[in-house]
């Protein structure tokens, strides 16, 4: 480690503002990775301290106290016990919560005890006073005995004397200078706490007692875990009555140090804003109500909002290509630039406004804390199906994307309602499928009002997003019978205060997810049009030049039929290209979902990712059209394509047919590969690809039957 660089550890209760800090401390300097061994983010960035030094910060996984149950408290606890061998700060900053400051204080004892340099930030102050809470901070600093400095990160308030205060502790050398115990820990267990400090004789007495509760857990040698089971064994040390000793006498001293230094309105004088609206909002009638309301104007939105820039960007489009097909000479360049290029762009900006909006909603319902509510609304409903209220999170989140979404999944504790979310996550209808939803759906359901006005697009698209969630909740309902996990599961979820949205945020949120979405997916979108443009243009040579010189002569003989011949050839070489060979080959499987083999294609080519369905059938229908397709948009084009005994091919039964497919099946390689590294077997993703797919062509196939 570079010495003259100070290693700080950002740790604090959940939703106490340590993002927002980190942001302010590292702005865009920063790194994510996985902790070692464990697929837990790992969060750092460097910032400078106002006396020249470079702090490396460590956004560490948030945690309620020392005694940790999920995946990622045991990452921060294993930091700050000293059993991580990558990460070892020299300092700890620790975000206090003014508002909730009973609870935050245990976290901070804890902290102290440990003998590590600790600078409390207490955080959400704005919050404590409108709840008429005051706080003594000289006091609050005096009684524990670590400096405490007052920030609001959301606004950049006291961040300078944060820096200046961390920089004052890295001199001094804080970990000499405080020796004062929070509570006397040597009456908890001394004769065990004595034989083991023997044994690492530089550990605090708290570290001591943490080392006979938690030994197992430590990368400790055969030797030294039979010596600390020897120590627990002649002392009768019982872990669970020490703990609970500890957190009474924990408490016992916060109570005093609140009374000495906070003072808190008569809570029957006061009615909390949050609270009455959430007597409506959690309300077991109303709160349902509520919530289909907010999802609705969600979806309304989408539609609504998006559909005004995405005409213009699809109107530019296609009169670009007109214009440029009438200004370059006919070839191979001007082909794959227009048929190739530029198709595959169109599939990817114009469905940019939708995701933008859709994101900046989401955005919106977790900033004013209404996120959380949903998933206390929902909890009594998940555990029926075998998850619980914290399952609604990630399944939410994979409206935008399923790979963060399962990501998530780490915070629920229970090993069998979190394989069981990872399953049924992929189900949500993410981002990708919304310009699939979008072109399938403008194709077949009319643009129309219902009861003069709803969109009746909107409500379709609503019932698709709805209907995903009911059957994540029927997979999961049958496969928790076959997952043989049995482990007690419990609910407890922090409902943070109601605040006005960060717009600022919102719109940064839109904009970056903008920009992943045109270079991730946009990259793959782009690479397959290309390799699509070359599979479709180009063919077996014999088999080529036969289809067009009976073409050709087939104009001479009839020069009057020009345009309709040179549309058919356009038809006919595509049919005898590598793509058309690939899709009649693959045609059989589908035609019982009413799906043709450019279809076909585009379940293969999409497989990638569900997006590139629009990029594909943007390609196919430019290279089939040629020249006389330039001015039509997409859309256009799929509508007036038509089978071969002259039907249209996206009728209301292959086009709603087409919706469950892609609503149901597994295409998205990134998700697999994000289920085996969270669940570390390729068993769980194969299952998922098979059970996905096997229930979109069954639904797939009753639907098409049904409205043919």
């Amino acid at each position: 480690m570079n010495r003259n660089i100070i290693h700080i550890a950002l740790v604090g209760n959940p939703n106490s503002g340590k993002s927002s800090l980190f942001n302010a401390f590292t702005g865009l300097n920063q790194k994510v990775g996985n902790f070692p061994g464990v697929t837990v983010d790992k969060k750092s960035g460097m910032a400078r301290l106002p006396n020249g030094q470079q702090a490396n910060v460590i956004d560490l996984p948030g945690t309620y106290s020392l005694y940790p149950k999920r995946s990622d408290e045991w990452v921060t606890y294993k930091v700050l016990i000293g059993q991580d061998e990558e990460v070892r700060p020299g300092l700890v900053v620790l975000l206090v919560d003014a508002s909730n400051l009973k609870r935050n204080l245990l976290f901070s004892s804890q902290l102290i005890d440990l003998k590590i340099p600790v600078v409390i930030a207490l955080t959400m102050m704005d919050i404590a006073i409108r709840k008429g809470v005051e706080i003594d901070v000289p006091g609050l600093e005096r009684e524990i005995g670590v400096p405490v400095v007052a920030v609001n990160p959301r606004k950049n308030k006291g961040i300078a004397e944060l820096k200046k205060i961390i920089a004052l502790v890295s001199q001094l050398n804080q970990q000499k200078t405080h020796l004062r115990d929070f509570i006397p820990l040597g009456e908890l267990a001394p004769e065990a706490v004595r034989d083991l400090k023997g044994i690492f004789p530089g550990i605090s007495d708290y570290q001591a007692i943490h080392y006979l509760i938690n030994h197992e857990h430590f990368q400790l040698g055969p030797d030294l875990q039979k010596k600390i089971e020897a120590i627990q064994k002649n002392h009768q040390f019982n872990h669970t009555k020490v703990q609970a000793e500890e957190i009474i006498r924990r408490y016992a001293r916060i109570k005093q140090i609140m009374q000495l230094t906070v003072s808190e309105p008569d809570p029957l004088q006061k009615t909390l804003f949050t609270e009455r609206l959430d007597s409506l909002l959690l309300h077991r009638t109303w709160g349902y109500l509520i919530l289909l309301v907010v999802l609705f104007f969600l979806f309304q939105s989408v539609f609504w909002i998006a559909q005004f820039p995405m005409d213009a960007i699809d109107w530019t489009f296609s009169h670009f290509n007109f214009w440029l097909n009438n200004l370059l000479p006919q070839g191979w360049f001007s082909n794959v630039l227009i048929n190739g290029i530029l198709a595959g762009l169109s599939g990817i900006l114009v469905f940019v406004p939708q995701i933008m909006i859709l994101f900046g909603l989401i955005t919106v319902l977790e900033d004013t804390g209404y996120m959380a509510r949903i998933s206390f609304l929902t909890d009594k409903l998940m555990r029926k199906v075998g998850l619980n209220g914290k399952s609604v999170m990630p399944m939410i989140s994979g409206f935008a994307c399923a790979v963060p979404a399962i990501m998530s999944a780490r915070n629920i504790e229970n090993r069998k309602e979190r394989l069981l979310t990872i399953l049924i996550t992929p189900l949500m209808s993410c981002s990708a499928r919304l310009p699939v939803y979008t072109i399938l759906i403008s194709l077949v359901i009319p643009r129309k009002l219902v009861f003069n006005f709803l969109s009746l697009q909107g409500v379709v698209m609503m019932g698709l997003y709805l209907t995903g969630f009911l059957m994540a909740l029927v997979v999961s309902y049958v496969a928790k019978w076959f997952i043989r996990l049995q482990e007690k599961s419990f609910f407890i979820l922090e409902l943070p205060v109601y605040r006005a949205p960060r717009w600022k945020n919102v719109v940064v949120t839109m904009v970056n997810k903008a920009k992943i979405f045109i270079t991730d997916a946009g990259k793959i979108i782009m690479v397959i049009s290309l390799i699509l443009w070359v599979l479709s243009t180009y063919g077996p040579p014999a088999v080529m030049r036969e289809t067009a010189r009976q073409y050709d002569a087939k104009a001479q003989s009839h020069p009057d039929q020009a345009r309709a011949i040179q549309q058919e050839k356009q038809a006919a070489l595509l049919q005898h290209s590598f793509a058309g060979t690939l899709g009649k080959w693959i045609e059989p499987a589908i035609r019982p979902l009413g799906y043709d083999w450019k279809i076909g294609i585009a379940l293969i080519t999409s497989f990638a990712a569900r997006e590139v369905f629009v990029g594909t059938m943007a390609t196919l229908y430019s290279v089939e059209g040629g020249k006389d397709a330039d001015r039509q948009t997409l859309r256009q084009r799929m509508e007036s394509a038509k089978r071969p005994d002259g039907t249209k091919v996206y009728d209301l039964a292959t086009g709603v047919s087409l919706i469950v497919f892609y609503m149901l099946a597994m295409q998205c390689m990134s998700t697999l590969a994000v289920v085996k590294r969270e669940t570390r077997s390729w068993k769980w993703p194969l299952i998922q690809l098979a059970y996905m797919t096997g229930l979109a062509y069954l639904l797939s196939f009753i639907t098409y039957q049904l409205l043919m």
